[in-house]
């Protein structure tokens, strides 16, 4: 009897729900993440697409390249770590 290899996952990263307070993210491992505005000021404002063109390059690592934003999952966990994020 011999092993198969796993194909490539099928999950994907994706903006789940864009509210007045923020953005919703679930990671390609399902990972439910929220990003309020109030921390996260670049997404306020911008176009569902915008919001919604997201890659994970690697895990734990977001790219929004419509908005040249890169964010790790760290961060967006505990903002309060890092005081030097931009404010609106």
């Amino acid at each position: 009897m011999s092993s198969f290899k796993h194909g490539d996952s099928t999950s994907v990263t994706e903006v789940t729900r864009i509210t007045r307070f923020g953005v919703w993210l679930v990671t390609a491992r399902g990972k439910e993440l929220f990003m309020p505005y109030d921390d996260f000021p670049w997404f306020k404002g911008q176009s569902k697409h915008s919001i919604c063109n997201v890659e994970e390059p690697s895990a734990g690592h977001f790219y929004w390249p419509d908005l040249d934003v890169d964010i790790s999952e760290r961060i967006i966990e505990h903002p309060e770590h890092y005081p030097n994020l931009a404010r609106a």
